[in-house]
C-alpha cells in the first residue's frame, strides 16, 4: 500500500529508510528491496516494505548460503518430524469412527470403542497386568540402577569400564535374545508364567537408563557436600538421603520414567515369560492385531499416545529443573 507524501516528507523518508546499514554485508535480499525502496522513492511515493530481520541464530557476517541453509535445515527437520508423528495423527481419528473397521473415510464420531475397552473383562485384566508390573519393575530398576550409577561414578576400579557396558547391554542386545535367556534361565526355577519373572526381566530392561541419567547427573554432583556432611559427624546413610538424593533427584525421577515407559511398552520379553494369567497391555494389543483387528486397538492405541505425551512433559519439566539447579550451583 502506498501513501503520497510532500517533498520535504519524502526526503526525510529517504534519509530515514534508505540509507543502508554500514556495520555489515547486505544479503541479497536485503539488498533487492533496498533497490525496490529506491526505484519507488523517486516517483514521489514510498512502499512500505517489511524490513527482513536476520534471526537470532545466524550471525551478522552469514552470506546467503548460509541464511538459505539456516531455513531450508528447519524446514528438514519440519518435514522429518511430521513423517515420524504421521502415523500416529492416522490412527487418533480411527479411534472415534462408528465403523467396525480401520477404514478411511470415517463413518461418523463414536466413543463405542473406548466404551468397549472399558468394559471388556480382557482389557482391564491386560491394564491391570500392567500396572502391576511396570510400576513393581520400575522400583526395582531405579533401586538397583541408582546404587549402580553411584558407585560407578565415584569408585575407581579395574574392569570398571566392563562393569558399565554390562550394565547397560540390555539396551543394545537384541530384544528377542533377551527375552529367550531370560525364559531358558527362569524355566530352570520355575520364574516362568508368574509376575515375579516378568518383573525382574522388565526390571533388567529398565535399569541402564537409570544408570545412565543418574550418571550423567552424578556429573555435576559436589563431593565437597558429601565431606562437609561427614566432618559434621552423618553416617553415609544420613548423607545419601539428606544431601545426595535430593540434589539428584531430577536424574532418578527421570530414568525412573524412562524405565517405567520400558516396561509398558514391552511385548517381546512378555511374549516368553507370560502366561494367560500375566497379559499384559501391549501384548493383549499384538493378540488383537493377529486374531481379529478391532477399532478398541486404535483406542487403546490413543490412550497410550496421551500417556506418552504426559511422561514426556514431565522428563522435559525434570530436564529444566535440573538445568535451573545446575546453573545456580554454578
Amino acid at each position: 500500500m502506498s501513501e503520497k507524501l510532500t517533498k520535504p516528507e519524502v526526503k526525510a523518508n529517504q534519509d530515514e529508510e534508505f540509507t543502508p546499514p554500514q556495520d555489515r554485508r547486505l544479503s541479497l535480499v536485503e539488498l533487492f528491496i533496498y533497490r525496490l525502496r529506491k526505484i519507488f522513492s523517486r516517483t514521489g511515493a514510498v512502499v512500505r516494505v517489511v524490513r527482513v530481520v536476520r534471526p537470532s541464530g545466524i550471525q551478522p557476517y552469514a552470506g546467503p548460503a548460509e541464511i538459505v541453509w539456516y531455513y531450508a535445515f528447519r524446514v528438514l527437520c519440519g518435514l522429518i518430524l511430521l513423517f515420524l508423528i504421521a502415523p500416529l495423527l492416522a490412527i487418533i481419528p480411527l479411534s472415534f469412527n462408528s465403523s467396525s473397521f480401520l477404514v478411511y473415510p470415517l463413518s461418523g464420531f463414536s466413543l463405542r470403542w473406548y466404551e468397549d475397552f472399558l468394559t471388556s473383562a480382557e482389557w482391564m485384566r491386560a491394564l491391570k497386568n500392567s500396572f502391576i508390573i511396570g510400576p513393581a519393575a520400575t522400583l526395582l530398576a531405579t533401586a538397583l540402577g541408582t546404587l549402580a550409577a553411584i558407585g560407578l561414578t565415584r569408585g575407581e576400579f579395574p574392569g570398571k569400564a566392563l562393569l558399565m557396558s554390562v550394565l547397560i547391554s540390555p539396551m543394545v542386545v537384541p530384544v528377542v535374545i533377551v527375552g529367550v535367556s531370560c525364559y531358558l534361565a527362569f524355566v530352570q526355577i520355575g520364574l516362568d508364567s508368574s509376575y515375579l519373572g516378568l518383573i525382574l526381566a522388565h526390571a533388567a530392561l529398565g535399569a541402564p537408563f537409570v544408570v545412565i541419567t543418574v550418571s550423567a547427573t552424578l556429573e555435576g554432583f559436589d563431593n565437597r557436600l558429601i565431606r562437609a556432611s561427614a566432618s559434621l559427624g552423618a553416617n553415609p546413610v544420613t548423607t545419601f538421603f539428606r544431601i545426595t538424593l535430593p540434589l539428584i533427584a531430577p536424574g532418578v525421577i527421570s530414568g525412573a520414567l524412562f524405565a517405567f515407559a520400558t516396561s509398558f511398552d514391552e511385548v517381546v520379553v512378555t511374549l516368553f515369560l507370560a502366561g494367560p494369567a500375566q497379559v499384559t497391555l501391549p501384548r493383549q494389543m499384538f493378540s488383537g492385531i493377529r486374531e481379529n483387528i478391532s477399532p478398541t486397538i486404535a483406542a487403546v492405541a490413543t490412550i497410550l499416545i496421551v500417556f506418552a505425551i504426559l511422561l514426556l512433559g514431565t522428563l522435559e519439566y525434570l530436564r529444566g529443573r535440573n538445568q535451573r539447579i545446575r546453573t545456580q550451583a554454578t
